[in-house]
């Protein structure tokens, strides 16, 4: 099994490149770490990689990266898909921060990069907007959130932190309650991508710029009951869902097996669990609006 241990960056097409570089310097607080005539790379003001951008003729996530320990090499891994059947391709890359990655495709044809020794970019000048802290995760809508899921438990190393139901997975590569999320829809596309804030004064001072820029909140502020992170919704652009939260569950120690205690628990310890899809799920918040529903289908 391959254990991943972190989510990198996320690579998005997009058919107006200048408008989501915009987007994600001036709301999300990103700076641009790199620009090619039809690529553009963001990254936050710590020197991580955070989101790539493709010009293409539709929008999408087309990528994700995921770090590996780099006390595996790349043919070993190349070996271990081989006998999963998964084919996979090493290449160089002119990714800031990444010499190399190994590629395969997952389930639903999203491209997997892993990386090791990771290099951080240079930071950029003080950035406007948001100015997030890292990327947090994505979430995929998909026919069959249990096959999705296996297949990331049993290739990547994933562990499963909850579910809601039988119709949406919460799964975990390193300490942070959810890295993916599945969630079964009728068609297959990103749900949402989320960012992380320092705290829930930073998550309150992006409302306010959200209201300053005119862009709507259809979802939030709300704090939820898987992951308990306080969290807010709008729509980007190219009209994808982004995430802004603060506060969510971590595991630091796997063997104990429960989330770090927090006042706002109602179960004590806090452990994975399946959640009651017939019962209010967050903690307090009103709830999605019609147009964060209606994209979830």
């Amino acid at each position: 099994m391959i254990q991943t241990k972190r989510l990198g960056h996320a690579s998005f097409i997009t058919p107006d490149l200048d408008r989501q570089i915009d987007y994600y310097r001036e709301i999300v607080g990103l700076h641009l770490a790199g620009r090619e005539p039809d690529r553009a790379f963001l990254a936050t003001n710590s020197g991580q990689l955070a989101v790539v951008l493709d010009r293409g003729d539709h929008e999408g996530c087309a990528r994700l990266s995921f770090e590996v320990s780099p006390s595996r090499s790349f043919a070993e891994i190349a070996q271990e898909l081989a006998d999963l059947g998964l084919k996979s391709e090493s290449r160089s890359d002119d990714i800031p921060g990444l010499a190399s990655v190994l590629t395969f495709s997952d389930p639903k044809g999203t491209t997997i990069e892993l990386f090791s020794e990771p290099r951080f970019v240079p930071k950029g000048p003080t950035v406007g907007g948001a100015a997030v802290i890292k990327l947090g995760h994505l979430a995929f809508s998909v026919r069959d959130p249990k096959a999705m899921g296996e297949f990331y438990q049993q290739v990547l190393g994933f562990r499963v932190s909850d579910w809601i139901g039988d119709h949406f997975v919460f799964l975990r590569c390193g300490i942070d309650h959810h890295t993916v999320n599945f969630i079964a829809g009728t068609s297959v596309k990103m749900h949402h991508i989320a960012f992380e804030m320092r705290d829930t004064a930073h998550l309150h001072n992006s409302c306010d710029l959200l209201g300053q820029k005119r862009m709507e909140i259809i979802w939030g502020p709300v704090r939820h009951g898987p992951g308990h992170n306080v969290a807010t919704y709008h729509f980007n652009p190219d009209g994808q869902i982004v995430e802004f939260f603060a506060e969510m569950d971590r595991m630091p120690d796997e063997e104990d097996g429960f989330f770090e205690p927090r006042p706002w628990h109602r179960d004590l310890p806090q452990r994975p669990k399946v959640w009651d899809p017939t019962l209010a799920r967050d903690m307090w918040g009103v709830g999605p609006t019609a147009k964060f529903t209606s994209f979830a289908r």
